[in-house]
């Protein structure tokens, strides 16, 4: 198994380091834009450098461990600038889930998530702690799920949608493009691309600019 380098600094890459440990996976240190950070330590990894610099550890692998499904999509397409960076999955050992998941590259799934049957997770995905999946759900790429989210079965999730801590989803729903689910939300009906929900049930708030 291949070294890992953590992409990002801020409070979910703490949260990623402590999964990857649990995963007994040796991380070599973490690379994040802020300057300030740069040769400081973070859960025990050194900052080794900017993003860009992931080139010169190009034998390892990698996770984006930024919760925002834009600036995680930013990320990526940067790092593909200058090549072909390998992607890891990081599943913390607590998950359970059934032979019929699947699991993108890049995807990070945290401790306590539960997935029942016949769910595709997306690539660069975050499933954070205790998310419970139903059956036949089909998520996108750059998907984020906070904590406690609870997604019943058949529901279908587009590229960068963010579904908030404690929301709630009602079966055989989909959700658009880019759009956001508030913390704490119940929604009982579907969300066009780009389109901010909230509340119980949740309703339209705003729409937000273009990924």
């Amino acid at each position: 198994m291949k070294d890992l380098i953590i992409i990002g600094g801020g409070g979910f890459a703490k949260e990623v380091l402590w999964l990857a440990n649990d995963c007994n996976r040796k991380v070599i240190g973490v690379l994040d834009d802020n300057e300030e950070t740069h040769q400081s330590i973070i859960q025990g990894s050194r900052v080794l450098g900017s993003i860009s610099s992931w080139v010169e550890y190009s034998d390892c692998e990698f996770v984006i461990a930024i919760g925002s499904p834009r600036t995680r999509f930013q990320v990526y397409e940067k790092m593909l600038e200058k090549g072909n960076p390998q992607f890891s999955t990081l599943i913390h050992p607590s998950v359970k889930y059934s032979n019929t998941v699947e699991f993108g590259k890049g995807a990070i799934v945290c401790a306590g998530t539960i997935l029942t049957v016949d769910v595709k997770v997306g690539n660069h995905n975050i499933l954070n702690l205790n998310v419970t999946v139903g059956h036949e759900c089909n998520f996108s790429d750059f998907v984020t799920i906070a904590p406690m989210a609870a997604v019943s079965g058949n529901v279908s999730l587009s590229k960068y949608v963010e579904i908030g801590t404690g929301a709630l989803v009602r079966q055989g729903l989909s959700i658009g493009r880019g759009a956001m689910l508030g913390m704490g939300a119940i929604l009982t009906k579907n969300i066009s691309e780009l389109a901010v929900f909230a509340g119980n049930p949740a309703k339209k708030l705003k729409e937000l600019s273009e990924i």
